[in-house]
């Protein structure tokens, strides 16, 4: 891979069904790259709970992903109600996700707490009232250590 690979996706709000969409196609190029299958699934979960978290809580949102031969760099942008304290949004277990989003299996409170665990690099700017944005990396190898 010489060349990096850029890769957009619009997230629509509410839709479920369509939750990951993105994430899927990601991981069937990552394989047609020979990447290997641990790094597949570290950006995969990481793309897929960050999908999720768009279509409960921001109405959608875009992901653009850029596939280089030392990382895979992924941005989440949405124009939702912003995250208010994003200390506590990253806490294992707090969710502002509905009854209603709970019983259907989603809003445990895990989507940025797996984002944190699965990517080598996790970046969240919030507006409240105005929107979020996640950037998370993950390496193709061990980044070297200083």
């Amino acid at each position: 891979m010489d060349n990096k690979i850029i890769l957009s996706y619009e997230i629509d709000g509410g839709n479920f069904s369509g939750a990951g969409e993105a994430s899927s196609s990601v991981k069937k190029v990552l394989k047609q790259l020979g990447v290997d299958s641990d790094i597949i699934r570290r950006v995969v979960i990481s793309m897929y709970e960050a999908e999720i978290n768009a279509v409960i809580h921001a109405g959608g949102g875009r992901a653009e992903v850029e596939i280089s031969p030392d990382k895979i760099y992924v941005k989440f942008t949405d124009d939702g109600p912003g995250i208010a304290d994003v200390q506590q949004a990253m806490r294992e277990g707090f969710s502002t996700a509905s009854q209603k989003i709970r019983e259907m299996g989603f809003g445990a409170g895990m989507g940025l707490p797996n984002i944190k665990s699965y990517t080598d690099e996790i970046r969240i700017t919030s507006d409240v009232g105005k929107g979020t944005v996640v950037e998370m990396v993950v390496y193709l190898q061990e980044p070297v250590q200083k």
